[in-house]
This record gives structure tokens, sequence and C-alpha cells, in this order.
């Protein structure tokens, strides 16, 4: 449905041909533990964006680093008035935390976030504020890019990820009046609202998924703007990206264990957001119950107890669920690489089902710490990703 969508339906957009109005003050929020590798790549960057700078204040947040990344804050410092460093030696580790000890600070009244291996563009910041021009928006997403696409096989494949997931998801689901996600970097919200509804939850690991959801219950939607580009690192190495996806699945699994009563009950969602709603909470539910149906085929067909896909019924129920519900991405990936001029992508379609068992397997691990994070409500500890750019 996605896929047709943004292949044939009116593409929505919000206020980007408004260039003169007037600029809300905007807090640039930075979340750093130990990234001396790519801590000026970003610096550099927003310092010359086309923005107001009597508007403007950069919050990178040294969070507990052992490297040289203090020394290079407090260096642009001098340079740069409007850069306010927050160093943090003492208490919770992590983002969610990192965030909101920012945030107390800021003056901003919308609150950007970019990761610190980003790398923005010149006109970013203006055209994600203008977002809020709408007041039932409560938070904006922008549009995230592999930048070392053509390092690897691996980094390959989540460019494809990336391409299908903006390019047509996101867009599709803010045509459709859905649930366009806050993706916790390149994006914004209302501090308002962080101040209202409880700033970032920490005992989360997805925390922006996890603000998605409260503020559409609270009766607030998302923006996403597809046209604001923002280039990323993502994983050249299997191990770090097992352990990436593994974080993703177990933070959304509580964002699923948490909100998905409330989302049915709620009332400032229509019925079709609900629908979407209940869907986008479970994405990472689905593996785990696929990776038990395998386990279970495996297991009663060396018992003997197969004699239920002899119909012809069951199989073609089968088909038709792969056909239009597994192969969905496959779609979405050939659409959006059209869409992008770089239909050379579509060649490595086929090898995307090792990724798929891959997947399968760290998702359903993140399933079960999730679980038993529900279950025994142990500490969360915040993981980050190892960057793999040289510095300079």
């Amino acid at each position: 449905m996605f896929t047709i969508n943004r292949a044939f339906g009116r593409q929505r957009i919000f206020y980007h041909d408004i260039i003169d109005s007037e600029l809300p003050y905007v807090s640039i929020l930075i979340p750093m533990h130990n990234e001396e590798n790519v801590a000026k790549d970003i610096l550099d960057l927003l310092v010359n964006v086309d923005y107001p700078k009597e508007k403007l204040e950069i919050i990178p947040i040294n969070d507990h680093s052992e490297d040289s990344t203090p020394e290079i804050l407090e260096t642009y410092t001098l340079m740069y008035p409007f850069i306010k460093p927050l160093h943090r030696n003492n208490g919770r580790r992590g983002k969610p935390s990192a965030l909101n000890d920012a945030i107390k600070i800021a003056e901003g009244e919308i609150i950007l976030v970019f990761d610190a291996d980003y790398l923005p563009s010149k006109g970013i910041i203006r055209d994600l504020v203008v977002a809020f021009k709408n007041p039932e928006v409560g938070a904006v997403m922008g549009r995230v890019v592999p930048l070392n696409t053509d390092k690897n096989f691996l980094t390959r494949i989540l460019d494809l990820e990336r391409t299908a997931g903006y390019q047509v998801d996101q867009q599709a689901r803010f045509n459709l009046r859905l649930i366009p996600q806050y993706g916790g970097t390149v994006g914004g919200v209302r501090k308002d609202l962080l101040e209202k509804y409880g700033y970032f939850d920490e005992n989360i690991l997805a925390e922006d998924t996890e603000l998605t959801f409260r503020l559409y219950i609270n009766g607030w939607k998302v923006a996403y703007s597809n046209r604001t580009e923002c280039y990323e690192e993502v994983p050249e190495d299997w191990r770090i990206r097992g352990r990436q996806i593994r974080r993703w699945s177990r933070g959304h699994n509580q964002v699923m264990f948490k909100y998905i009563i409330p989302l049915i009950r709620s009332k400032n969602l229509n019925i079709w957001e609900k629908v979407d709603g209940v869907l986008l909470l479970c994405v990472y539910l689905i593996p785990f119950l696929l990776l038990l149906g395998i386990i279970d085929s495996l297991f009663l067909f060396f018992a003997g107890e197969m004699a239920i896909i002899s119909s012809i019924f069951f199989f073609l129920f089968i088909s038709s669920t792969n056909t239009f519900g597994n192969f969905a991405p496959f779609y979405q990936i050939v659409l959006a690489s059209f869409l992008d001029g770089a239909i050379y992508r579509i060649r490595l379609i086929p090898l995307i089902l090792f990724v798929f068992f891959f997947n399968m397997y760290y998702i359903s691990l993140g399933f079960w710490d999730a679980l038993t994070w529900l279950i025994f409500r142990r500490n969360i500890t915040w993981e980050k990703t190892p960057r793999f750019r040289n510095g300079n």
C-alpha cells in the first residue's frame, strides 16, 4: 500500500516555501561519547548553516568521554560563542540522559538533535523548523542517507534499507496521515512538549520511538521532510550491526509493551492511525514470532507431523501472505531506487535473503532482552555504535 501511494498518490509536503517568516530560537543538541574522529566535521558544518546565529545555540554534550572530545569542544567554544558544550562526568550515561540534561539548560523553543557522526547540509535547520508553523506538529523528522555506501557489502545493503525506509515508508505514512516516526536524529521537537510530558524516557533504549507514540497519544503529529537530507555513517562490521539492531529491537519492543494499550484507548487518534500504530509497534515482534514458527515447523517435520501442509488452501494462503506481506520491502526498495535515480541498487535484492535471517536472529535476541526487562526491570545500559571515520 505504501509503495502504491508513493508511486501514484499525492505527495504531501509542509511549508518549505516560507523563507522570510519569523524564525524561532533553536537549540541543537549533539550527544557525544568518545567522538574525536567525527566531532570536528559536524561542528564545522553546523557553524556554517544558513540560519541566523542570534537565534541559534549549539550544545555538544560530552557524555563521559575518555578521548580528546572535551578538548575539541572547548576549542570550538573559544571560536564560536553560540557553541555551549555541556560536560557530563557524573550521573547516568547514555543518549536519553544526556539529552535530558541538555534540554534543561537549552534556551531554544525548538530542540533539534543530531548524532555526532552526521553531516548536516547548509539549509537543514531552516527546513526542519519551518514544520512547526503548523500548530498541530509536535516533532519533525528529516531523511537519513548513508555516507559510506560503497565501503562493503553490508553498507550497500544498509543503503537499500535506508532508502526504502525513508523515501517510501516514511513519506507514504506522512502522505496518508498515519504515523511517520521521529527518529532521534535529523529531527526536532518543541521544548515545551518535552517539559510538559516528562522529557525522554531514560529507561527505554528507543527514546525516539517512545517520544513519537507519546506525542500521538496526547494529540500531536510528527511531520516528515523527505527533501531534508542528512548524511550518516552506517556500520561496516556485521558484529557491530548485530549489536545495533539488537538494541533497536529491545528499545522498540519496550515501547510496544508500554504503549500498545494506551494507543488503542486514546481518543486523540483516528482508527487508521491506531491500526498503523499497532502494526508499527509490532514490527520488531514479528521476526521473533516468525523464528518460533520456523523452529516449530522443523520440529513437526522431523516428528512426522506435517500433514497440515498437504492442503492446497494452506499453500495459497502462505503464497499470498509472502507476496503481499513479506515481500513488501522489496517493492519499496525498487521504487525508492527508481525515485533516487539509482536503479543499479536493485541487483543486490536477491542477497537480502541472507540479511533477512541475520536480522531475524538479532531482532529476536532484542525481543528477549525487552521481555526480561519487562519481567525483572533490570537497569538499561546504553551501548554506543562505534564510528568508522578516520578523523581529521
